[in-house]
C-alpha cells in the first residue's frame, strides 16, 4: 500500500560496508511504524561486499529495504536513481556514514505535517560522531565563523542557525534533508558535477530561485557522522570541491563561490 509510505531514505554509498551495516542498524530502529518508511540504498559502483552486505541486512529489515547498483557516477546521480524509486510522500538523504538517533524519522515527519506546502524542506543536525578523535582540523571544519566571524570550515555551519527556524540554500546539507518526493522528481541534482562537492548547494539555490523553497531546520533531528578526517585525507576532498566550485561558478557568478583575487590573499 503506497499510500501509508510516509518517508523514503535514500543512501548514496561507495565501498564502505563495514559503517553503511551501522547506518542501517541504526535506521531499523526508529520510532516509527515500519510499513511507513523505506530505505533505498544506491551502491555507486562498490565492490561487491556492499551488495552482500545490503543482502544480508534485507533479510533482517523491519522495513523495505531496497538496493540499486550503478556503475562509479558520483553521488548527485546516485540521488537521482533513488528519487526514481522513491514511493514515499517524503525523501530523506543521508549520507552512508550518518547515524541518526532513534527519534530521527519521527522528527523529520512532525515537521512536514507542519510545513505542508510542496516547496517546505526540512534541515535536521549533524555532530562528529562522538567515539572519534576530534582534532582541531575537524572542529574548524564544522565552524563556519571561525575566521573573522564570517568564514570557517567548508563542511557545516550549524552554529550559524542557533535559535533560528529558517536556513537558506547554503545549509542544503544532503547528510540529514528532507523534501516532498513531488517537488525533487521535478527538480534533481545537476549531472555536471559528477566529482565530489557543490552539487547538493547547487539544488538548493535553484529550488530556492524556482520554487521560493523554505528550508526550516530542526535541531531534533539529530544525526552523528562517522567520519575521522585528517589533513591527508582532506587533500583530495578539496580538491574535487575547487574543481566542482568551478562549474557552479559558471552556472551562477553571482553566488561567487570562486573567492576573488582579494579574499584569496587573506585566505592565504
Amino acid at each position: 500500500n503506497l499510500s501509508s509510505m510516509q518517508i523514503s531514505v535514500i543512501i548514496p554509498t561507495y565501498n564502505r560496508p563495514k559503517i553503511l551495516k551501522e547506518c542501517l542498524e541504526r535506521l531499523f530502529d526508529q520510532h516509527l511504524v515500519p510499513s511507513e518508511y523505506e530505505i533505498l540504498v544506491v551502491d555507486d559502483g562498490s565492490s561487491v561486499s556492499t551488495r552482500n552486505l545490503v543482502k544480508r541486512m534485507q533479510e533482517k529489515a523491519p522495513c523495505k529495504l531496497k538496493y540499486y547498483y550503478q556503475e562509479n557516477s558520483g553521488q548527485g546521480i546516485a540521488r537521482n536513481r533513488g528519487l526514481r524509486y522513491a514511493t514515499g510522500k517524503i525523501s530523506l538523504f543521508v549520507g552512508d556514514d550518518i547515524l541518526v538517533t532513534p527519534e530521527f524519522l519521527h522528527e523529520h515527519l512532525n515537521y512536514h505535517r507542519k510545513y505542508v506546502h510542496e516547496n517546505e524542506a526540512v534541515l535536521g543536525f549533524i555532530a562528529w560522531d562522538p567515539r572519534l578523535d576530534i582534532n582541531p582540523l575537524m572542529k574548524f571544519l564544522v565552524n563556519g565563523s571561525c575566521v573573522f566571524g564570517r568564514y570557517g570550515g567548508h563542511q557545516f555551519a550549524f552554529e550559524k542557525l542557533t535559535g533560528k527556524n529558517l536556513a537558506n540554500f547554503n545549509f542544503f546539507y544532503t547528510s540529514n534533508i528532507s523534501l516532498k518526493t513531488s517537488l525533487l522528481k521535478k527538480q534533481r541534482f545537476d549531472t555536471t558535477f559528477s566529482k565530489y562537492g557543490w552539487e547538493d548547494i547547487e539544488l538548493g539555490y535553484r529550488l530556492e530561485q524556482k520554487t521560493g523553497m523554505k528550508l526550516y531546520y530542526n535541531s531534533k533531528a539529530i544525526a552523528y557522522h562517522y567520519h575521522q578526517i585528517t589533513e591527508e585525507n582532506l587533500e583530495n576532498r578539496m580538491f574535487m570541491v575547487g574543481k566542482s566550485a568551478h562549474i557552479i561558478h559558471e552556472k551562477y557568478p553571482e553566488l561567487k563561490k570562486v573567492p576573488s583575487p582579494l579574499k584569496k590573499f587573506i585566505l592565504k
